[in-house]
């Protein structure tokens, strides 16, 4: 007789069921897992034989063989430990796997029987009703994550011996679930504010055109200028998470392994500030077992990339199809996975390599050849998937010393709101989200222009040189500018603040 104990793993973010079997026979004592293991898996047969016999249970010392079905796909991680134990145990006769046709069970134990949480369970609580069960055990640190997802039992498991009683019904546990009506919001209110923010009248503005739109930015600036004041602040003034967006979000983290046990699911924005020494790898995701990039982590909320020249190069080119498709797909050896990543962009830089050619306090030494090799660093495809360019100068003395607080970020995220309303209205037949994501051909349908607009917009062109690929950023962010202003048809005063938004093709540094 086999016996049976249903697990899960993790591919991606999604969860698959695994069936444990356990087999055990004559012949000399040896302990074999089979089924595409990795190193933890294997290792786990130690833990597994000093668990059992530190929670007071016999170890056969015959011939085991364990099984991970289906064989084909690679197992990863400690998640197992539980599993294959119970599977051991119930062939043993210490436990009837009859009856735990709808359960799952997942766990890493220590030697001494004891559970420690593991990375995925959301994701696992989640895929739970595809793969036909009801009921899950999991370390107990791990339950509140999980006991989100509605329609399921989580079990609280704190030992080997703990999971054996409760399935000999010697002790009683009680499935806990925080529903997710109950998961408080509060943790949505950031530490951060915009009120916090004396000055820069002009960036905040466009930031909030930004959020409004789904536009990418660029922050360009002396050091001290409060680039990144105004980056970190931009997700709260972002319309909150939908619950199908704070699930996907969660999840990610879960799968990271970054997601709190203390907390349910994440409400708010994700914002990710990798260093610009990351590797492509790090930022995309990857490694030899595919694990979520910062681009993933970020998925949802604000990716800010600060110094953004400094970046190699062949990490910020990887970022085109992501910002593009709103996934990136990982392909190794051993298998091919594909991350979530809808993201906003916001990128910081100086506007020369010491960072004051734009200060007028400071002196800069820079050549004209040294300031034009520092903004060629960012490559013409990446610079074309940033809508908006904002100046951010060093702030004044009366500005600095400015008791008076600025604008809350609820009070922008309201118009926010109301913006992105207007546009899932509009769109609401289209596989548009964003004025962001319109293309070439829907801008002469959406992005209607009076007479005067249009001669404005013209009249720029000439002037100031601007490219086609400028004239149709300046359509995109106008649409946004006249959905804050709840105006369908877009005017002249909505063309000008777009046009002061396009710093890089204005060629301010020469």
């Amino acid at each position: 007789m086999i016996a049976r104990i249903y697990s899960s793993g993790i591919a991606g973010i999604d969860a698959y069921e695994v069936t444990v079997e356990s087999d055990i026979g004559g012949g000399l004592p040896q302990f074999n897992i089979i089924g595409l293991p990795d190193t933890a898996i294997k290792e786990s047969r130690d833990r597994i034989k000093s668990a059992i016999r530190n929670s007071d249970f016999a170890f056969p010392t015959k011939k085991i063989t364990v099984n991970l079905a289906p064989a084909d796909s690679k197992k990863e991680g400690a998640s197992f430990d539980l599993p294959i134990a119970l599977s051991i145990l119930a062939y043993e006769g210490v436990i009837d796997c009859s009856i735990l046709s709808d359960f799952v069970f997942c766990g890493e134990m220590s030697l001494d029987g004891k559970l420690k949480p593991i990375k995925g369970s959301l994701s696992i609580a989640m895929g739970l009703k595809a793969m036909g069960k009801a009921r899950l055990g999991l370390p107990k640190t791990n339950v509140k994550e999980a006991g989100v997802v509605k329609g399921i039992e989580v079990y609280p498991l704190e030992t080997l011996k703990d999971a054996v009683d409760f399935i000999n019904g010697k002790i009683k546990l009680f499935p806990f679930s925080s529903g997710q009506e109950l998961v408080s919001k509060k943790a949505s209110r950031y530490k951060v504010d915009f009120s916090d923010v004396k000055g820069q009248e002009h960036a905040k503005r466009g930031l909030e055109v930004a959020a409004a739109g789904g536009h990418n930015v660029m922050l360009i600036g002396p050091p001290g200028s409060g680039k990144s004041m105004l980056a970190k602040r931009l997700p709260t003034i972002l319309s909150d998470m939908t619950l199908e967006e704070s699930l996907e979000t969660s999840k990610i983290h879960s799968v990271a392994g970054l997601l709190s046990p203390n907390k349910g699911l994440i409400w708010a924005r994700p914002f990710r500030s990798p260093h610009h020494t990351i590797s492509d790898s790090a930022l995309v995701g990857g490694g030899t077992n595919p694990t979520p990039g910062e681009i993933s982590l970020a998925h949802n909320g604000v990716l800010f990339l600060d110094e953004l020249p400094e970046f190699k190069k062949n990490v910020l080119e990887v970022l085109r199809l992501p910002i593009e498709d709103g996934m990136i797909t990982i392909s190794r050896v051993a298998k091919t996975l594909t991350y979530p990543s809808k993201f906003m962009l916001v990128a910081a830089m100086n506007p020369c390599p010491c960072g004051n050619f734009t200060d007028p306090k400071r002196e800069c030494h820079c050549t004209p050849i040294q300031i034009q090799n520092y903004l060629s660093r960012i490559s013409g495809p990446l610079l074309d998937r940033i809508d908006i360019h904002l100046e951010v100068p060093r702030l004044k003395v009366e500005n600095l010393t400015d008791k008076r607080r600025g604008e809350p970020s609820e009070d922008i995220r309201n118009r926010v709101d109301e913006a992105r309303t207007l546009q899932r209205q509009r769109y609401k037949t289209d596989p548009i989200y964003f004025n962001a994501h319109l293309e070439s051909k829907e801008l002469e349908r959406y992005c209607v222009l009076d007479k005067e607009s249009e001669e404005l917009l013209k009249l720029a062109i000439l002037e100031l040189g601007l490219s086609a690929r400028a004239y149709d950023k300046i359509l995109k962010v106008s649409r946004t500018i006249a959905d804050l202003d709840h105006k369908e048809v877009i005017e002249a005063h909505h063309i000008s603040e777009a046009i002061s938004y396009r710093s890089l093709d204005r060629n301010l540094w020469g």
